[in-house]
């Protein structure tokens, strides 16, 4: 068996999908993106795969990713681990097909039978959260989790550190104290207001505070973890287990977020998950993105015991014309069950990704983040 073509589509809302097809006919799906950057990973794409993958048998996963990653001798980076990852996906994917089991299977076996999941309100300005938090949780979910702040400035108003403070107790009085609530600070924080912000959630018992502050400022977690009590998660704008080697050895972390579709795919992930166990750090993968991503993430968290907890992005805020389940032959793959989802028991990724619909999508996607900008027309952190 060898690798003798593949396809890209880049597909609404904002997804880019790859099809890996082998000599038997066996075919692979990855789904490798940067967020509004789908063009400039689908050079990627196409400059690995066609300089090392073609002819190239598809089971030596390990290698391939080494001779991707080092071979190039510029290595790292969103745009260059995002093609590796979806790259890699794909890979697992065809390998589990040609054994008939999912990946978790040949990555050790499962370590649990399903696995919670969460689900976002309040969209990228958070606004009416407590009633979005009452209907998610009539709906089943048990875990959600919200912006912290719209855009925020260097040193800001109490009246800013008021206002979240409020849409936290606000979330906290309609759900109570049995459904967990994450708050993203999104890096849109300076450290100052990180400090001052932490303290103001802390009383309304955040299951978690995500990237408090931007990854190029990891060396104030520190500081900002001796000050609370709150969890400290970080690691969407992380790319690889050296990137991740930092935060692990300062102590500081309790919940890593890597994401299967930028920090290096399966094979790299599942080496993250090991060191973050090694540290006494929970994993809970990023994942706002198709049902591509969300399969990968599953299979790693199958088989981590300190899988905690996977974001999911039914119904999130970006998936205006498209939503994960439109693209799934069978989308019931993906159901939840009182705020969990079972463990996909069918080979390689264990789903089966509608291809008629894929073509039918495909092209005209131009999605990009928003620009924000203060009152002084500065550049605000999206």
């Amino acid at each position: 068996m060898h690798i003798t073509d593949y396809e890209l589509f880049e597909v609404p809302p904002r997804w880019l999908f790859l099809k890996v097809t082998t000599s038997d006919g066996t075919v692979g799906w990855g789904e490798p993106v940067v967020e509004g950057r789908a063009k400039t990973v689908r050079t990627a794409v196409e400059e690995l795969m066609d300089n090392y993958l073609i002819g190239e048998d598809p089971a030596r996963i390990e290698d391939h990713w080494q001779t991707m990653y080092r071979g190039g001798f510029y290595r790292g980076g969103p745009v260059l681990m995002s093609a590796i990852a979806g790259i890699d996906q794909a890979l697992w994917d065809i390998k589990g097909k040609r054994f008939g089991a999912p990946v978790y299977d040949l990555l050790g076996g499962a370590a649990r039978d399903r696995l919670r999941v969460y689900q976002w309100i309040g969209g990228d300005d958070p606004s009416d959260v407590a009633e979005q938090a009452r209907e998610k949780v009539d709906a089943g979910f048990t875990a959600l989790k919200m912006n912290g702040t719209p855009a925020i400035e260097r040193i800001d108003s109490p009246a800013t550190v008021d206002a979240a403070a409020e849409r936290m107790r606000e979330v906290r009085e309609a759900v109570g104290d049995k459904v967990d609530v994450g708050v993203d600070f999104h890096g849109r924080v300076s450290k100052p207001m990180a400090k001052r912000l932490v303290a103001a959630l802390e009383p309304h018992e955040p299951f978690f505070v995500e990237e408090p502050v931007l990854p190029e400022h990891n060396d104030a977690l520190p500081e900002i973890a001796r000050q609370t009590t709150v969890p400290i998660a970080t690691g969407e704008r992380m790319y690889s287990r050296w990137d991740f080697k930092e935060v692990f050895e300062s102590n500081a972390v309790d919940v890593i977020q890597p994401d299967l579709s930028h920090a290096g795919g399966i094979t790299e992930v599942n080496k993250i998950a090991s060191m973050a166990e090694a540290y006494d750090v929970a994993m809970a993968p990023h994942c706002p993105l198709g049902p591509i991503a969300l399969a990968s993430c599953i299979q790693v968290d199958a088989c981590s015991p300190n899988a905690l907890i996977q974001e999911q992005s039914l119904d999130i805020h970006y998936n205006e014309t498209s939503d994960v389940l439109d693209y799934l032959a069978d989308p019931s793959v993906f159901e939840y069950h009182d705020g969990y989802v079972d463990l996909p028991d069918g080979p390689g990724l264990g789903i089966d990704v509608d291809e008629d619909h894929v073509r039918a999508r495909a092209g005209g996607v131009d999605w990009h983040n928003p620009v924000w900008r203060h009152d002084d027309s500065g550049v605000a952190e999206w």
